[in-house]
């Protein structure tokens, strides 16, 4: 059996990986989550050891590393615009908790982490598609602490044998996700809501959509094997704002009103991802199309209970 520790793992990507991960015989999972965002109630307690704590807390990380034998390290302040209006907030959470993260596995001798980067915020605005080889440029704090991860897992990989690689997530969307502020979230909760849907910018800026069901089998996939350094996870392929208020419209029948304001400080316009590295080393594969994964997300929207979202699954 092998023993793996998910910090945020009461997030949105978490409880996904959590799910999968307990669904797959040969696992163990603890989840460590300081609640924050994420929700212990959005976890199978029946089947996952819950630890409430925060990773700013060195003695509560050694505790939930102590018999590990991989971490999953999703926990982070993942707002772009908030990490530029309070960068200090950012780098408590991501710089220092990282760091604790990383001391007390190596402590504790775990053998290997897996831990959550950043595809478009870590390289800046560079000209797509966007790939492992290039040189970060962040252009947010939230970037900059990402490039951090990398840095330190890259060190500590290197200087105490502690195996480690960074999965750079394109924009990850799907199910259970009613907390999130990122865009197809947000969007689906304003159409929920018969709001009009706010782009900043002219909606031809592009991003990167990975659906949760195929990044959970590409992080299990990482969890097993032993390949270091960054790799970029997305669809391979750019969709812009436009288009995909154009494929929402189609997943939930309704007409939809834009409301179009100028673009924002901070934001890259245009970003999407190679994924050849992570196909020919992790068998990395996306199955789901941007259309079915849409229709899926609404799907759950739409017909889960609202005042219970938070905790459903």
């Amino acid at each position: 059996m092998t023993n793996v520790l998910i910090t945020g793992g009461a997030g949105f990507i978490g409880r996904h990986l959590a799910a999968h991960l307990t669904h797959t015989p040969g696992y163990v999972v603890t989840v460590i989550d300081n609640e924050s965002l994420g929700d212990r109630v959005h976890l199978d307690l029946d089947e996952v050891r819950f630890l409430p704590g925060d990773l700013r807390d060195p003695a509560v990380v050694a505790e939930a590393v102590g018999g590990q034998d991989v971490v999953v390290h999703l926990a982070a302040d993942t707002r772009v615009m908030d990490s530029i209006e309070n960068p200090a907030h950012n780098f408590e959470n991501n710089v220092l908790g990282t760091f604790n993260l990383l001391q007390a596995a190596r402590a504790a001798g775990v053998r290997r982490i897996v831990a959550a980067s950043t595809g478009g915020a870590i390289l800046g605005d560079v000209q797509p598609p966007v790939h492992e080889a290039m040189a970060p440029q962040p252009t947010s704090p939230y970037g900059a602490s990402k490039l951090m991860l990398e840095g330190y897992l890259s060190a500590f990989s290197s200087s105490y044998g502690l195996s480690g690689c960074a999965l750079r997530f394109s924009n990850i969307y799907g199910t259970r996700s009613f907390h999130k502020g990122s865009v197809v979230a947000h969007f689906f909760k304003r159409i929920l809501a018969r709001e009009p849907l706010v782009v900043y910018g002219d909606g031809s800026q592009t991003r990167d959509y990975l659906y949760a069901g195929d990044l959970v089998e590409v992080i299990r996939a990482a969890i097993d094997s032993d390949a270091v350094g960054s790799f970029q996870l997305g669809s391979g392929r750019p969709t812009s704002i436009n288009e995909l208020i154009d494929l929402m419209r189609t997943a939930t029948g309704r007409e939809l009103e834009v409301v179009y304001k100028d673009f924002r400080a901070g934001e890259v316009r245009d970003t999407w991802c190679d994924i050849t590295k992570a196909r020919a080393t992790l068998g990395f594969d996306p199955a789901t199309s941007l259309a079915d994964g849409l229709r899926e997300t609404w799907e759950w929207f739409s017909t889960t209970d609202q005042e219970a979202m938070h905790g459903a699954d």
